[in-house]
């Protein structure tokens, strides 16, 4: 069974500027994880987009939505940006037979102390048991994107 895993920034991907002294989305982190979490399953890792999910735009979800349907693997993980995640998972309705789960994170890959690593390895678990759908895995939970919001005071996803 292979996983398709479709980067698209968001702070997951964030890496620190020197020149700008500032943090931007970067090179795709997932690679980097998944290799030091010695993962022993197939997956082929697409970059899709290194924006902000602020700045992404419809045709920016179109896109996702394509790769997504054209992928001839039927298991799919998305990393993404926490704030805009629920508007392109649910943009992501309609595609049938397919296990597609949205994961982001917190603070950058690269801190130290991080959530991405949690997140990414629950995603990648969801995208292997769960049967086709949408979902969203954050904070050590599966969500339906029609009942889950960012609760930006929490710093975490949740069930409304």
């Amino acid at each position: 069974m292979q996983i398709d895993i479709f980067t698209t920034g968001g702070t997951i991907d964030k890496v620190y500027f020197d020149a700008k002294s500032d943090f931007q989305v970067g090179e795709p982190q997932i690679s980097e994880v998944l290799r030091d979490a010695n993962l022993c399953i197939d997956y082929r890792v697409v970059s899709l987009l290194r924006k902000d999910s602020l700045e992404l735009t419809d045709q920016d979800r179109e896109l996702i939505y394509q790769s997504v349907a054209d992928s001839a693997s039927a298991r799919v993980v998305i990393t993404h940006g926490t704030d805009t995640m629920i508007a392109t998972a649910k943009r992501l309705e309609g595609i049938r037979d397919k296990t597609v789960v949205l994961t982001g994170a917190m603070q950058p890959a690269r801190f130290r102390f991080t959530d991405a690593v949690f997140n990414v390895a629950s995603a990648m678990m969801a995208a292997q048991i769960l049967p086709p759908g949408i979902y969203i895995t954050m904070n050590g939970q599966i969500f339906d994107p029609h009942k889950t919001r960012k609760n930006v005071e929490m710093n975490r996803f949740e069930e409304i």
